[in-house]
This record gives C-alpha cells, structure tokens and sequence, in this order.
C-alpha cells in the first residue's frame, strides 16, 4: 500500500490539474472581454482587456466596422480626410440611438474606436448613472467636436482630434429635456454635479484618456474622451 501511495497523490494532482484547466477554458470562453486575444464584441460587457481591445481597434479600420457589422448597428461611413499626422480613416456616424444617444450637433464623426468605447459608455455607465440619480435616459449629447488637426495645447505633441480618435462632450440632455453641462453643473452641491463626478470617475480606464474640468481651465466645459495608444496600455483619468 505504501508503494502506491505516491501514485495515488501523482493521480490525484493530475486529475485536479486537469479540472483546473477544464474550468480555466469554460471561464475563458464565457468571458472574452478579458481576454486580449479574443475578438472585441460591442455586445460584451466591459472587461479587463476592453481598453486594450479598443486601443487596437483605431489602428485596424477593417476590425473596428466589423465589430459594429456583427451588432448590426447602424452607420454612414465617412470620407477620409486629412494626410500625415491628421489622417482620419475611421470618421463614422451612428443612425439611431441604439448604442450612443444623439448627438448633437449631429454631423460629428468621430472615429470608430472611440465610437465603440463611447457605445460601451453608454451602456455601462451614462445610462446606469442617469438612472440612479435621475431615473431617466439620457436621450442627448452635446459635443464641441471630434476631428481638429492640431498640436496638444502648449505640447509638441499630435493631438488625437487630429485623426478623430478624440470627442468632446459638454452636456447631457435626459428624456424631460433637463440639461447637464459641464461648464454650470460641475461644480459640488446637487445631484447634477454629483451625475457628472460619477460619469468621470465610473469611466476611468475605459478610455485611454479621459479629462474633466478638474484637470485644467481649457477642459473646464467638457469631458475630452480618446482612444490614444500608450506604452503597456496605461490610461489617464483625471
């Protein structure tokens, strides 16, 4: 009997191993979305590689309408425009409120990357929280833009309104028409306020970056929101 033991315990490794595994492959496969290898789905919840996911998303046109193909969302397509450093392949315009409430003005065309995060946004965040304090929809958001050919302000850097990858939002609009901006409601002492903080912090790491108000003066009416690649996929929040 001694003989054996140490096969028995060998035995009993293996098999826990290999449950382990086997359980190790179920979670993978009902939890894509944090998984960097697999495949970014507009329908899957937000995750530990979403970011990642989307980050690749702006540099692969193909990849990134496809992703909004397979959800059948629609959208018009728009003309590439710019050259260099201000080439923007991905300008997109959702048709419908499905993923993302209209915009307004309502010719914006961001790119498909950011799109996608702002759909992800929308869903998991935006519409959650204006339930909770409002317990109603945001039907509306209001923009100062997407594409810009520009240097970052006082930087040498590109910024990333010059290829699209960038949108600022200045206000939402609920279902009863109130209105939600950044620049009269960012400031503490009622629920708009508290709308708005909540929207900032439940978004971080999300988008690559995300800056408010509290970052500086020239963000002061708006959430600037993009998808820019970083060095190990660091993200910015403030």
């Amino acid at each position: 009997m001694k003989t054996l033991r140490p096969y028995l315990i060998w035995f009993a490794v293996a098999v826990l191993l290999t449950l382990g595994a086997v359980l190790g492959m179920q979670w993978v496969r009902a939890h894509p979305e944090h998984i960097p290898g697999a495949r970014f789905e507009l329908t899957h919840p937000w995750g530990w590689a979403t970011n990642r996911k989307l980050v690749a998303l702006a540099g692969d046109d193909g990849a990134c309408f496809a992703a909004f193909d397979r959800a059948e969302a629609g959208y018009l397509r728009r003309p590439a425009i710019g050259t260099g450093a201000c080439r923007a392949s991905q300008r997109m315009i959702l048709t419908g409120d499905s993923f993302v409430p209209t915009m307004r003005p309502a010719n914006v065309a961001p790119g498909c990357a950011v799109t996608a995060a702002m759909a992800l946004w929308n869903r998991d965040v935006v519409q959650p929280l204006a339930r909770k304090h409002f317990g109603q929809k945001v039907v509306e958001l209001e923009n100062l833009g997407s594409y810009n050919c520009r240097k970052i302000a006082g930087q040498p850097n590109q910024s990333q309104h010059s290829t699209a990858n960038a949108i600022d939002i200045s206000a939402f609009v609920l279902a009863d028409g109130t209105r939600i901006s950044l620049i009269n409601d960012w400031a503490p002492g009622d629920k708009r306020s508290e709308f708005l903080h909540a929207v900032r912090d439940e978004s971080c790491g999300l988008f690559s970056t995300l800056l408010s108000p509290d970052y500086n003066r020239a963000h002061a009416d708006h959430f600037h929101l993009d998808m820019a690649a970083r060095t190990a996929g660091w993200t910015v929040c403030r």
